[in-house]
C-alpha cells in the first residue's frame, strides 16, 4: 500500500531559533579614548589634593573650607575696587571726613577693628595673626543715598550708605552693622569665594573635556548656582552676623540692638507697600543670598546668651567706663557738628553781604 505523502514521519528535525542580537556596546567611560580619561583622573587628582592642601578653618565657628588666596592677594583686590567705587559714587555723593555722619561711623568702626584685632588673637587656630589678618587699617566712607546698605571689601575698605540711618538709628544699632560687615573680612569670606569660584570653574572645564556637548556643563552651571553658590553666601551671613555681635560686644556696644536694627528692616519692607518708597519683597530663602529676616532674628535669640556675657564682663564696669566715653564722644561731636554749622552760616552771610544779595 502506498504512503500517504502528507504523513508526518517521526524523523521530521526542528531546527533551534538564531540568538538575539547583542546590543550595541555603552557609552561609559571606559570606552573613552585614554588620552581623555587618564588626564580627567589626573586633574581630578589634583583637584582633590589641591583641596585637602588649602583646607582651612574659620576662627570661631571652627568651620572648614576651601581658602586657596592670599591675604595680600584680596587685600590687592580690595584696594583696586575701593579706587573704582569712589570714582563711580563721584566726590558730590561722598560725605567729607568731619561730617558728622562720617565722624559717627569711624568712631564707632575705630572700637570695633580693636575689638576684632583682639578678637584674632584668641581665636584664630594658627595663632599667627601675622598671616590671618591685614594689618591696613581700615577706611571708612559714608556715601549719600537712599539705599538701606553697607559694605566691606578685603582690605578694610568699609562703605555706609545713608539710607541705612534710618533703620539703624543710635551707635548700638550702627555698631551692629558694622561688626557684621568687619566680621565678613575677620572670616576672609571675600577669599573663600575666589577659591570656590577657581574650583568650580576648573570642574566646568573637566566637564567639557569628558563631554564636548556640553550637556553636562548646562546642567552644572545651574546646579552649582543653587546647590552651592547660594547656600555658601547664606552661611557666610550667617557666620558674619556670629562673629559681628560678638566683636560689637566686646567692643561695649549693646549686642540687642543687633535684633532691633534688622527687625527694623524687616518691618520696612513689611511695611513698603503702604509708603510712596517700595521697597523689593526678598526672594524665598533658598534662592536668596541672605538667610530671611526671622532666620536672622532667630538666630540672634541663640546667640544672644553668649554676647550678653561678653558684654557684661568684669562686672559690667569695663563696659561702663567705656559706655561713658562714648557719650562724651557723641557730646563733643554734637558741639563741633553746631560749631561747623555756625561757621557756615556765617561764611553764607559775609557772601550775601559781600554781593548785596
Amino acid at each position: 500500500m502506498a504512503r500517504n505523502k502528507n504523513t508526518t514521519t517521526n524523523n521530521t528535525r526542528f531546527r533551534t531559533p538564531p540568538p538575539p542580537p547583542k546590543p550595541p556596546p555603552s557609552s561609559s567611560t571606559s570606552n573613552l579614548p585614554a588620552y581623555i580619561v587618564l588626564p580627567a583622573l589626573t586633574l581630578t587628582g589634583t583637584a582633590l589634593y589641591t583641596y585637602y592642601l588649602f583646607l582651612d578653618e574659620v576662627p570661631y565657628t571652627k568651620r572648614k573650607r576651601l581658602l586657596a588666596t592670599s591675604i595680600a592677594f584680596e587685600q590687592k583686590i580690595g584696594d583696586n575696587e575701593y579706587q573704582k567705587l569712589l570714582q563711580s559714587f563721584g566726590k558730590n555723593n561722598i560725605l567729607p571726613e568731619n561730617h558728622r555722619a562720617s565722624v559717627t561711623v569711624r568712631r564707632i568702626g575705630s572700637r570695633i577693628a580693636n575689638s576684632a584685632d583682639r578678637f584674632m588673637v584668641k581665636y584664630d587656630p594658627k595663632k599667627d595673626t601675622t598671616t590671618t589678618k591685614s594689618n591696613k587699617p581700615y577706611t571708612y566712607t559714608v556715601i549719600r543715598s537712599n539705599q538701606a546698605n553697607a559694605f566691606v571689601l578685603p582690605g578694610n575698605h568699609v562703605f555706609v550708605l545713608t539710607g541705612l540711618f534710618r533703620y539703624a538709628q543710635n551707635e548700638d544699632e550702627l555698631a551692629a552693622v558694622l561688626g557684621h560687615e568687619m566680621a565678613h573680612n575677620i572670616a576672609r569670606h571675600a577669599g573663600e569665594r575666589l577659591s570656590g569660584n577657581v574650583l568650580m570653574s576648573f570642574l566646568g572645564k573637566l566637564l567639557l573635556l569628558i563631554d564636548p556637548s556640553m550637556t553636562l556643563y548646562m546642567m552644572f552651571v545651574p546646579a552649582v548656582t543653587l546647590l552651592r553658590e547660594l547656600p555658601h553666601s547664606r552661611e557666610h551671613e550667617v557666620e558674619a552676623d556670629r562673629i559681628g555681635v560678638m566683636i560689637a560686644s566686646d567692643a561695649c556696644y549693646d549686642p540687642r540692638a543687633a535684633k532691633r536694627v534688622f527687625g527694623s528692616m524687616k518691618a520696612g519692607i513689611e511695611n513698603s507697600n503702604t509708603t510712596k518708597t517700595k521697597q523689593p519683597s526678598q526672594p524665598p530663602e533658598f534662592l536668596s543670598t541672605h538667610p530671611s529676616y526671622d532666620s536672622r532674628l532667630s538666630n540672634f535669640d541663640n546667640w544672644m546668651p553668649e554676647a550678653m556675657d561678653i558684654f557684661h564682663q568684669d562686672g559690667g564696669m569695663k563696659c561702663q567706663q567705656i559706655r561713658y566715653e562714648m557719650a562724651q564722644a557723641r557730646k563733643l561731636a554734637a558741639r563741633e557738628h553746631a560749631w561747623r554749622e555756625e561757621q557756615q552760616q556765617r561764611r553764607k552771610k559775609k557772601g550775601e553781604i559781600q554781593f548785596g544779595v
